[in-house]
């Protein structure tokens, strides 16, 4: 294949990847009342083989190759147009990260902290333990784990993908409807930027101890924690130089670029991807102006034209086929189970237990219990990282999609917008 030709392959999944993603983006809105980003999750698997590959084999297998076409050293080579695919997903998750960064605010942690750690450790531990309960029932199932998985990783992995929480989606349903800076509101931001980084940290562990000597999981969980540690503390004084830029120029916003790609660089490289780096680059940014500024600039490319290629290339590893038995098919609904009772379940009750209403309860459970794009990201690093089986990531993609897709429509009946915030101004009806 020439370079050309590869540029033309690309060009068609460019025009596929887009146009499903917005068509089925604007029904789920329209008809079903979902956000884009979570019908992109379900774009993605209609483009892979559990739908467009079984109706029409030939026209998936043409825009995404899934055949090899070779081997090096032992290691088989796929389709070169595969690679670029890849490469573009990975740009998209990594600056979509950065973005995420961007949006936390430490101070949220400040306010209502106690109550916050409530729920976040319920919102942990409940989970986690139903899912390494659950990895201890399926321990030797080699169609699920890798076979050099032993019974304390898959524990520490299954746990960590039941805890994670749609932290980016969780804030954007709050910041729509005006209720972000509320006491619920305050709780469910500080509760899931906490999930996710305890969440991080397990699968740090995770990847670490694959590797079978303790000098790489020191050097890996150490690193990162020495990373997160500078970035946060030095660099967020030498950044505060641009607090007061309201528009940075090009040399100032190719630098903060610099940075960024600098820091997923690093922490992909010791080990605990690179994400994570990305992520604390966004976070360690001034607030204010200049943040909203580096969003607006990032943002939009982003989210429209990069970030679907990823909910694309986690469809494509997304294969109903293979759950193929009713006892398949069991643990699925079984992994489901335990994920929404753990999560809603546990962060419920512990709002309620900080003396939140009912309602407000049900709202942060609701909210707590999507996983969204953050756990497709863990799904996929344990795919590539060999710590699940294809079948075992399907379900777990399944899982993902239910819990969020249930997210929206309840908390629209718990917290429905107004009118008025759907012309535009963010508004709940008061209760």
């Amino acid at each position: 294949m020439t370079d050309v030709d590869l540029m033309l392959r690309f060009l068609v999944q460019l025009l596929v990847v887009l146009g499903c993603c917005r068509a089925i983006g604007w029904l789920g809105k329209r008809f079903l009342g979902q956000t884009q980003v979570v019908m992109e999750m379900v774009a993605g698997v209609c483009l892979g083989p559990s739908l467009l590959g079984t109706f029409f084999p030939e026209v998936q297998n043409w825009i995404f190759p899934s055949a090899k076409i070779g081997e090096i050293a032992g290691v088989a080579v796929r389709h070169p147009s595969m690679a670029v695919l890849y490469v573009v997903a990975q740009l998209g998750l990594v600056l979509y990260m950065f973005v995420v960064g961007l949006e936390f605010d430490f101070a949220i942690l400040n306010r209502r902290a106690k109550g916050a750690a409530s729920i976040s450790i319920a919102g942990i531990v409940a989970p986690f333990a139903l899912g390494a309960l659950l990895a201890y029932g399926l321990q030797g199932r080699t169609d699920l784990f890798a076979p050099e998985v032993g019974l304390g990783e898959a524990a520490l992995y299954l746990g960590a993908s039941m805890c994670i929480t749609a932290f980016p989606m969780l804030a954007r349903i709050l910041y729509e409807r005006g209720i972000a800076r509320t006491e619920m509101g305050v709780l469910a931001l500080g509760a899931g930027a906490v999930d996710d980084a305890a969440a991080w940290a397990i699968l740090s562990v995770v990847l670490a101890s694959l590797k079978h000597e303790i000098r790489f999981a020191i050097f890996a969980i150490g690193g990162g924690a020495l990373f997160a540690v500078s970035v946060l503390t030095l660099g967020r004084r030498a950044l505060r130089r641009f607090e007061k830029v309201a528009e940075p120029s090009q040399t100032m916003f190719g630098l903060v670029l610099l940075m960024l790609f600098a820091g997923a660089w690093i922490t992909d490289a010791l080990g605990i991807y690179a994400v994570f780096g990305a992520f604390i680059m966004g976070a360690a940014m001034p607030k204010g102006a200049f943040a909203e500024a580096l969003q607006r600039k990032i943002e939009p490319i982003t989210v429209g034209v990069l970030l679907p290629f990823f909910f694309v290339y986690s469809g494509l590893n997304t294969r109903l086929g293979l759950l193929d038995t009713p006892a398949l098919w069991g643990i699925c609904a079984l992994a489901c189970l335990a994920a929404m009772v753990g999560k809603f379940g546990g962060c419920a009750l512990a709002a309620r237990a900080t003396g939140e209403s009912w309602r407000a309860s049900v709202g942060i459970g609701t909210l707590m219990n999507a996983r969204g794009l953050m756990e497709l990201i863990i799904l996929n690093i344990g795919l590539q990282q060999g710590v699940i089986t294809p079948t075992l990531f399907t379900m777990l993609t399944l899982m993902a999609i239910l819990t969020t897709l249930m997210a929206s429509p309840i908390f629209n009946l718990l917290y429905p917008l107004r009118k008025d915030a759907l012309l535009g101004t963010p508004a709940i009806i008061s209760a």
